[in-house]
């Protein structure tokens, strides 16, 4: 955490730290309206971030000369909290919206720019997470609870220190305050949080090769369903399926409405397409290109022939006033002639039938004294 919280100087790629910021840090918001004159002025509220994804809005009452990457102390209860500038200007009114905070109380004040102390006494507080989580974990387990303590995080001021905890059900975790509050002294806040946040709090790598989309932008988490797969015509294989915290992807539903808005163009899985040589049943579809494979068995794939939907749809309607077509394809006298070939540049298939020469056996020569050699197999 010391190694994060470093005032950030200069450009980052090319690109102004007031905007976009260093990108190590989870849930980064690009400030599209850092250049834009008098951007600042339109409001005293600030973003200020903590661990992980935890963030705050605040009031700069003191109108303080803020940029985004500096540390500040601020408000907090009780004492003050260290964190991070992440955002200033009008589009803190927009992240404030979506924050959804009750009322005016919630937001809090922005102290000072923090002085060396306080640093020295934050980086103190986040040298005692990691034992404190450890110790709190035998305490719960002694207690019988079932719930798993995922994180912790102390206050700057060593004031307070928050528990991020996990549980399927309801947990009575009174006893449990109690022993913390005699074990560390502090002042103890139990928040529950699930299985998508914690993946966003640790972070990682996805199957995409990319950073997880709940450490990186995504805030708010939309219920996923095996019916998003079913859209997308994906194999409802549950270890493909699951993200990194064991439930289903978030990125299911990104595509979900495009494809819901193609699968109508195509036809009904369950129309039997009949032809004047065969009868095709549906197999398989590549919804977003607007293509059906059909099969001339139920069950497995027998002469396979991939139709475009509209096409499949001119057959099925030819179907109902009786008539069938000669194929799936279009009809022999509707098909295109096919285009000159370029010989020049073709090559001769018929060289694999090209018989090898048989090599001419040479004269052998006369023995000398006008003998004629013998052959040793007579």
């Amino acid at each position: 955490m010391e190694k994060e919280l470093t005032i950030k100087t200069g450009c980052d790629r090319g690109l102004c730290k007031h905007a976009v910021g260093r990108q190590d840090r989870q849930l980064n918001t690009y400030d599209w309206l850092a250049d834009v004159p008098g951007n600042i002025d339109t409001t005293d509220l600030v973003e200020v971030q903590f661990k992980h994804t935890r963030k705050g809005y605040y009031h700069n009452v003191n109108k303080l000369d803020l940029k985004k990457g500096d540390i500040v102390a601020v408000e907090a209860n009780p004492g003050h909290d260290i964190g991070v500038v992440t955002l200033t200007g009008r589009l803190v009114k927009l992240q404030l919206k979506k924050a959804n905070l009750k009322s005016a109380d919630d937001i809090k004040r922005v102290y000072r720019i923090a002085r060396p102390n306080d640093m020295e006494k934050f980086r103190e507080a986040k040298a005692r997470e990691h034992a404190t989580m450890i110790e709190s974990r035998q305490i719960a387990k002694g207690l019988g609870l079932n719930m798993k303590i995922g994180d912790v995080e102390y206050q700057g001021d060593c004031n307070k220190a928050i528990f991020y905890y996990i549980a399927d059900e309801r947990v009575d975790f009174r006893q449990l305050i109690k022993d913390l509050a005699a074990t560390f002294h502090v002042r103890i806040e139990m928040k529950q949080i699930g299985a998508r946040q914690e993946a966003g709090l640790i972070g990682g790598t996805g199957p995409c090769g990319r950073e997880l989309c709940c450490a990186t932008w995504m805030k708010n988490f939309v219920s996923v369903g095996t019916s998003a797969a079913r859209y997308q015509d994906i194999s409802l294989n549950p270890q493909k399926l699951a993200g990194m915290c064991a439930k289903l992807k978030c990125c299911l539903n990104y595509e979900v409405d495009d494809y819901v808005e193609a699968s109508r163009k195509l036809p009904s899985k369950e129309a039997m397409l009949q032809t004047q040589d065969n009868d095709y049943y549906y197999f398989k579809a590549d919804i977003l290109a607007g293509l059906v494979t059909y099969s001339t068995d139920k069950n497995i794939a027998a002469n396979l022939e991939t139709i475009t939907a509209q096409r499949a749809k001119q057959i099925i309607e030819m179907n109902r006033k009786g008539e069938k077509p000669i194929s799936l394809t279009e009809d022999a006298s509707k098909k295109a002639p096919a285009g000159p070939i370029d010989l020049a540049t073709q090559e001769n298939i018929n060289r694999f039938d090209r018989a090898k020469k048989k090599k001419k056996k040479k004269p052998r020569k006369p023995a000398p004294g006008g003998q004629q050699p013998t052959n040793a197999k007579e």
